[in-house]
């Protein structure tokens, strides 16, 4: 058996393979309610039908100030827990590990999605909002946040918990917490986004202050079992901002506090950042933290052939490997990965046994 295609197992939960799904935003909610809908069905389902080994929902808000734009899924109340329970039973039904991100979008909120006519911040004309941050600098040419004040912060750890247990309660078996690509948490680790001088800035310790409360939090109300994953960002890619040995450092100390696995991705917080676009570009991040930090990592990030993916495992530079256009181009692209490297998997559907050989 390949190691892209042997089983691991995180905190007691097994993972038939090492070929995950990465969380993609679908910007595809109907109502603007945060409601999961069909779309998200068959789109999550099509990836567990193909062989997964883990399914990440797209980038899930805690708060309705915290959706990337409002056509984003939410769990901050118990119609979106309950409308997101039937696609966590079909992903789990297909032999799938069912997975939900949990996000805060903090000053890159309120945004049109990608393919609507205009571009930037939705106002609040139009049904946006104010976005939030640990300091009032705009993104870009997006509106500028409202700073966050400190007592503002434990409603923020609050929203995380609550919509973790809510997770767990709708039959996802692995929680994440988002604090990458240039939102909320990542926000608050930048020394590029957060110019605070109370305890949630300055140095390190401060900057991760709140996604160590939020880790703490969620691994309270979730108990023991279920594992926690926590997604970085290990690069800024630009001057002065975070890289990969603060990620390293703040991972130590997240694994402390009751995270048990790093899905680590790169960029998205500043628009000046300068990315060498290269296939397996941030597997090197990868490797760093978990070396630096003994923990367990996944790499992602133009990862797009099965030998590819097997020489990373194989030298050790990762535990798992997200993929995420590769798979809206294929959504069995693991059952094909398996046939490529003469893995006999035994998930193949019965009803797609005649495709096998």
């Amino acid at each position: 058996m390949s190691h892209l295609f042997s089983p691991i197992t995180v905190r007691g939960l097994e993972i038939r393979n090492r070929l995950w799904v990465s969380p993609m935003c679908q910007y595809s909610v109907e109502r603007e309610d945060g409601i999961p809908v069909d779309w998200h069905l068959v789109h999550l389902g099509s990836f567990a039908r193909g062989g997964a080994g883990l399914v990440f929902t797209e980038a899930t808000a805690v708060s309705p100030e915290g959706r990337i734009s409002p056509q984003d899924t939410g769990i901050w109340n118990d119609a979106q827990r309950d409308a997101w329970t039937p696609i966590a039973a079909f992903v789990r039904a297909q032999g799938a590990v069912a997975a939900i991100q949990l996000a805060h979008a903090g000053r890159k909120a309120s945004t049109f999605r990608p393919w609507a006519d205009r571009h930037g911040t939705v106002p609040e004309s139009a049904g946006g909002w104010m976005p939030v941050a640990p300091s009032a600098v705009a993104f870009a040419d997006y509106i500028t946040p409202r700073e966050l004040a400190v007592t503002d912060l434990p409603g923020i750890v609050e929203d995380v918990a609550t919509s973790a247990r809510r997770a767990i309660d709708a039959g996802f078996q692995v929680i994440e917490v988002h604090a990458a690509h240039g939102y909320l948490l990542h926000e608050f680790l930048s020394p590029l986004s957060n110019l605070r001088d109370d305890e949630y800035g300055g140095s390190l310790e401060n900057r991760a202050r709140l996604l160590l409360q939020i880790v703490r939090a969620v691994r309270a109300e979730i108990g023991e079992a279920p594992p926690l994953f926590v997604r970085f960002s290990a690069s800024d890619w630009a001057d002065d901002g975070w890289d990969e040995y603060e990620t390293a450092q703040v991972a130590g100390w997240a694994a402390e506090a009751g995270a048990d696995f790093f899905d680590v991705s790169s960029g998205g917080l500043v628009p000046h950042q300068v990315i060498p676009l290269e296939p397996g570009y941030q597997v090197p991040f990868a490797d760093h933290v978990r070396s630096a930090a003994e923990v367990s990592t996944s790499a992602v990030g133009l990862i797009t052939h099965a030998e590819h993916a097997e020489r990373i495992l194989a030298g050790g530079s990762a535990d798992a490997i997200m993929m995420a256009r590769e798979m809206l181009r294929d959504p069995h692209f693991p059952l094909r990965a398996a046939q490529q490297l003469g893995d006999d998997i035994d998930y193949w559907p019965s009803q797609y046994s005649r495709a096998r050989l």
